[in-house]
């Protein structure tokens, strides 16, 4: 990581860049995160069962972790901004489809643009350039903070979303409050230009490695195969409880009154999503500033485990409005708290010049566990009537996740070759 450090802009200009990015995964993935509160009414309208709707959004997301690879190879090669830019651009008409769609096609038109778009307005292009453009010793807080936003706006929008949509009655002016909402990261990638920084890195000839080299060489590391798995569970996680927790409470009609303010069991769903990126918020900061004193690969060994015993627990425990927040809680502390320990582990081991394209790679493992976690919810809930079963499969997947990890080496690989060169 010597380069990034050696060419990092002024203090000024890369908390510019951690404002930026933060906001922009704020929207990006708080918009994103905002989707399983429209499963109930849009699958009512367009009379499809909850597999339609959750295929939708698994595509998506596979989409989304497909594209990253070379949506990181555009950003390591042209710059972070206009890469992030166009991603958000064609982010922004896959909302637009899903605000008209009057059936299938439409729906599932709207959620492959927006996955195509976001996966160049997602944690490994930002934080790609939150690396490239920090000094060494600031980029745990930095990419803490960073990793952080996409809490934030599970915490703001989400709630902000079903908010809306309880008191329009309707879900098409509340998406299209959404779109609104996502044009703005067109305009926010100003701020995350490293372009210096790439052209220092060439120019001082840490460049040599070609992009096929560089990939032949993370997949022949098993610590990267490992790390590409281990994300898989990440990714199946997330989507499942993002896309299908808010309808398991509704289901259950688990809602809360409190203060003499009654909350309907579908608010409560977009609550509880909420205060899981509440709570991320410290944990994303927490679990990056931890790196500094503690391995990476243990790190998320601890925190796999620690997301099994929180399923666990939610699982066992009767199922109340105080079980569903303390739940939203404890998982909050976890929830992104792997990306910087992931993306970070995969610049200590590789370097900063194909940092992108290979995180990217990583986050395509992260987004077949989601496309599983979403289209998987949907599915056994068509065929078994409940979520059971996606809770003991979570709880199984952590515990797997915990073991993989922690045979990973943690060290810069060698290169004698390009070092001679």
């Amino acid at each position: 990581m010597t380069a990034s450090a050696t060419t990092a802009s002024p203090a000024r200009s890369y908390w510019t860049a951690v404002a930026c990015g933060f906001v922009i995964l704020s929207i990006g993935m708080g918009v994103r995160q905002s989707f399983g509160i429209f499963l109930k009414p849009v699958s009512a309208e367009l009379h499809i069962g909850r597999e339609v709707f959750s295929l939708g959004t698994a595509i998506s997301m596979l989409l989304m972790g497909l594209f990253s690879p070379l949506v990181g190879r555009l950003a390591d090669r042209f710059g972070s901004a206009p890469t992030i830019a166009g991603g958000s651009v064609v982010y922004v008409l896959g909302m637009v489809s899903m605000s008209l769609m009057h059936g299938e096609f439409m729906l599932i038109l709207g959620n492959v643009l927006s996955g195509i778009g976001l996966s160049a307005a997602a944690f490994s292009p930002v934080l790609g350039a939150i690396m490239r453009v920090t000094p060494k010793e600031k980029q745990a807080l930095a990419m803490g903070l960073c990793s952080a936003g996409g809490s934030f706006g599970q915490f703001f929008i989400v709630p902000m979303a079903a908010a809306l949509q309880h008191a329009f009655g309707d879900w098409r002016p509340t998406m299209w409050a959404l779109v609104g909402l996502a044009a703005l990261m067109v305009i926010l990638p100003l701020g995350l230009n490293d372009r210096t920084q790439i052209a220092a890195n060439k120019k001082a000839g840490v460049d040599r490695q070609s992009s096929g080299h560089a990939i032949r060489e993370a997949f022949g590391n098993r610590s990267y195969v490992l790390l590409v798995i281990g994300f898989f569970v990440c990714g199946f996680h997330v989507a499942f409880v993002g896309s299908h927790l808010p309808a398991y409470i509704s289901d259950k009609g688990i809602g809360l009154s409190l203060f003499g303010i009654t909350f309907s069991p579908a608010e409560l769903g977009g609550w509880s999503i909420g205060m899981v990126g509440l709570f991320n918020i410290a944990g994303s900061v927490m679990w990056a500033m931890m790196m500094r004193r503690h391995q990476r690969k243990n790190l998320l060994s601890l925190l796999y485990l620690l997301r099994s015993l929180v399923f666990l627990a939610f699982v066992v425990t009767p199922l109340s409005a105080a079980s569903v927040l303390a739940f939203a809680g404890a998982l909050g502390f976890l929830w992104l708290g792997t990306v910087p320990l992931t993306n970070s582990l995969v610049g200590v081991m590789f370097g900063p010049v194909h940092l992108t394209m290979l995180n990217g790679f990583v986050f395509l493992g992260h987004q077949v566990g989601s496309f599983f976690g979403s289209w998987g919810g949907g599915w056994l809930f068509d065929l078994t009537g409940g979520y059971d079963a996606m809770w003991w499969i979570s709880i199984a997947l952590g515990l797997i996740a915990a073991a993989l990890h922690w045979p990973i080496v943690e060290r810069p690989v060698v290169r004698p070759m390009l070092a001679a060169a």
